[in-house]
């Protein structure tokens, strides 16, 4: 296999004829080992690319072992084997999506220190959204303003981004920004270079200048133990997060029928309506359950039953009580709900000599349903609420 795999001699190129190394298996997927590569193996804070080998779905990409295996989506055809030529060919959206937050990345941390001191400890580049875990304690919304500029201004300023090997004496006699080297290391050590900015050691794909990244936005900040957790987008990211914003606010201001600088003010608006609304309709709920309960108490059947379609759980809940209080040494077994499915309850006075969590059980039973509770009241969800009648003869 070569000592420089393709993606890193050229991380432009997308397809690639190649032989198989070996080809096998790990947990129930098949993979296969290349002798060169254009897909980029997971590591470094950067995710594996996505590509075909033969027209062969790769789902991932990992390094294991000192080899690169590409797995494979399984398939009804048989799956390349040592010896074969193959074509490979790379998911180029991605890389370049991966390549822009990368180097952005970069960028990013090299400025961060260099202005703030900030070093940068962890990066992650997820599906929409990247970070970087910065060795601050107090990160000022002030400070985030000046990075961005600072960000910005070097991505104008189109500096080149090269990629270089050197031994591992020359390493040590250079200015290099690193966290160290992979345990075990040895031979040549890859170097990224901003020109100008930052010289780092990284395995990673990266643009060819800093005016590729388009654009840089940090998105806010959240504590993380001995550090601060800064949110990113680049490139086509950026853009596409500010056309998803764009589309978002229209439908609001379609809704709300007001301007983009009145959505917060509106949304606030509707919310305290609805809380007002929330709290006029608790308070009728609970004049309609103290009205249900007290039309129960002066029935003068031992066994209370009653069944409202529209209501739940905690109406019944609200009817109990009161009528435990109104009548002590009564029981009741209410329902809710449309059709067979819904809630029921059954709750004894004090003065009632029902041993409600003995009972409960069978009445669950009956219902088709299953509950719990404890004390004078056992509640849960019921299937058969036509049941109701026979369920009640166990109460009585």
């Amino acid at each position: 296999m070569t000592d420089m795999f393709a993606y890193e001699r050229d991380p432009r190129l997308t397809r690639l004829e190649t032989t198989v190394v070996r080809s096998g298996g790990e947990e129930g997927r098949p993979y296969v080992v290349l002798e060169d590569t254009i897909l980029y193996p997971e590591g470094g804070g950067q995710p594996a690319d996505r590509g075909t080998i033969d027209s062969i779905e790769v789902c991932d990409v990992q390094r294991v072992s000192g080899e690169v295996r590409h797995f494979l989506a399984p398939q009804l055809v048989t799956a390349p084997r040592g010896g074969d030529l193959i074509t490979v060919e790379l998911a180029w959206g991605r890389r370049f999506d991966h390549m822009q937050q990368h180097t952005g990345q970069h960028l990013l941390t090299a400025i961060a220190e260099a202005t703030f001191g900030w070093a940068t400890t962890a990066f992650h580049l997820g599906e929409g959204i990247s970070d970087i875990v910065l060795d601050a304690s107090d990160v000022r919304a002030e400070q985030l303003e000046e990075l961005e500029e600072a960000v910005a201004a070097e991505i104008r300023a189109a500096r080149p981004v090269t990629t270089k090997q050197v031994s591992s004496d020359e390493y040590a006699e250079m200015p290099v920004r690193s966290r160290g080297l992979p345990s075990g290391h040895a031979g040549s050590v890859r170097l990224v270079e901003i020109d100008g900015i930052d010289l780092n050691t990284c395995g990673g794909t990266h643009l060819s200048s800093t005016a590729e990244l388009e654009g840089l936005k940090l998105l806010g900040t959240e504590s993380v133990r001995g550090g601060a957790r800064l949110f990113y987008v680049a490139g086509v990211r950026l853009r596409r997060l500010h056309a998803a914003h764009h589309v978002r606010n229209a439908e609001l201001r379609s809704l709300f029928g007001a301007s983009d600088d009145e959505l917060v003010a509106a949304a606030a608006a509707k919310l305290e309506q609805l809380r007002e609304s929330q709290r006029t309709l608790l308070s009728i709920e609970d004049d309609l359950a103290t009205a249900c309960a007290a039309g129960l108490a002066q029935r003068v059947e031992p066994v209370l039953i009653s069944h409202w379609p529209g209501r739940d759980l905690s109406f019944l809940q609200r009817v109990a009580r009161e009528v435990g209080r109104l009548a002590p040494d009564r029981v009741v077994l209410l329902t809710a709900g449309e059709g067979e499915s819904g809630a029921f309850l059954i709750g004894a006075g004090e003065a009632s000599p029902c041993d409600v969590p003995a009972v409960g059980p069978q009445v669950a039973e009956v219902l088709g349903g299953r509950g719990g509770g404890r004390g004078r009241f056992f509640q849960g969800r019921a299937t058969a609420l036509s049941r109701l009648e026979e369920a009640a003869s166990l109460l009585g």
